[in-house]
């Protein structure tokens, strides 16, 4: 004997009860229903509908109450709407969601909206453009709150501008590293050939800071160096120039709009600013504390030089202080670049 119930020609029993149950769906529910209005009253986002032709609420969730402290009945017409906004969000979001809705594009607003308190929080305005005889007739949509969400962003971005910062920074003294230098430079060197100023950099180099380091220790070379870099920061003033460590124990200055004598000078004053930390140097080979040497060189650049021409003769000018006897400056006699 058969297992399955016999069939019928409408199909089986179970199809054919199923089929004389009556079948509801959204799209049968009249607006004012009570299954209906259950239905968008139950969820958090808001749910609201506005009339195109007199711009006033017909509709707007009891959520909202709970969300921002406004009543349901508070929110007559689109002014209410545009008042409880922030006013920096107001003229950009206001002009957006009226150009999309008179062109029936339906879209999406952040904004903070204004709580009864005086506070505010995000919100994100979902919109549905609905249209009968091509004309526009109303606007629906929900409000949902996204301050949590532009929490996390607003960290995210925070984080990420602290990394930032970081990766231009050097993380032994805290000032620019060779990165943010190469980029300076690049930057600095289009600005003294559009205007035809001269450029300068000072290299400068920690005299015998390997025997430092020998006779000390790579901790205490670690702690001289902070020292150094402090020291250096001392005598830069000027909020346009730049202080950089390339590496080891070499340090260079960024000076715009410098000549070759104002940057001697400000080179001999690191290195005065340096013998007066007296910082003890038993294995130096030239004095008792803590000596360095500077390269100085100052460019104005022309249409076919570039800014490595400008590091290269800085360069050249330390190693001949190096040469000279160290714990000095020494300066190139180029004035221009070629």
């Amino acid at each position: 004997m058969s297992a399955n119930p016999p069939e019928t020609p409408g199909g089986t029993p179970a199809d054919l009860a199923r089929a004389r149950e009556p079948s509801t769906t959204l799209a049968d529910m009249e607006p004012d229903s009570d299954v209906y209005r259950t239905l968008l009253e139950s969820t958090r986002a808001i749910p609201w509908r506005i009339d195109w032709a007199t711009m006033r609420f017909t509709y707007i969730g009891p959520q909202i109450e709970a969300l921002l402290g406004w009543t349901s009945e508070s929110w007559v017409s689109i002014d209410d709407w545009v008042e409880r906004m922030h006013p920096d969000d107001r003229e950009s979001v206001v002009n957006f969601c009226v150009t999309q809705s008179q062109s029936g594009v339906d879209h999406e607003a952040d904004y903070r909206a204004l709580t009864r308190d005086g506070h505010y929080i995000w919100i994100r305005d979902v919109v549905h453009v609905v249209r009968k005889g091509g004309e526009v007739e109303a606007l629906v949509g929900f409000m949902f709150d996204i301050s949590e969400r532009k929490q996390q962003e607003e960290e995210l971005l925070r984080l990420k501008t602290e990394l930032e910062a970081l990766s231009y920074r050097d993380s032994l003294t805290g000032i620019a590293n060779r990165r943010q230098f190469d980029l300076v430079l690049e930057r600095e060197w289009a600005h003294a050939r559009r205007d035809q100023r001269p450029l300068a950099v000072i290299m400068l180099d920690v005299d015998h800071f390997k025997e430092y380091n020998d006779r000390y220790g790579h901790p205490a070379g670690d702690v001289c160096l902070q020292r150094i870099a402090s020291c250096l920061g001392g005598v830069v003033e000027r909020e346009q120039d730049l202080l950089a460590r390339l590496g080891g124990e070499e340090f260079v200055l960024i000076l715009p709009d410098t000549d070759r004598e104002s940057a001697h000078t400000l080179a001999e004053r690191c290195l005065q600013r340096i013998r007066d930390e007296a910082i003890p140097h038993a294995s130096s080979r030239i004095a008792p504390t803590l000596t360095a040497s500077a390269g100085v060189s100052s460019i104005i650049p022309d249409a076919t030089g570039d800014a490595a021409r400008l590091v290269e003769t800085a360069d050249r000018a330390l190693y001949q202080a190096k040469r000279n006897g160290r714990n000095r400056v020494a300066i190139t006699d180029s004035p221009r670049a070629g």
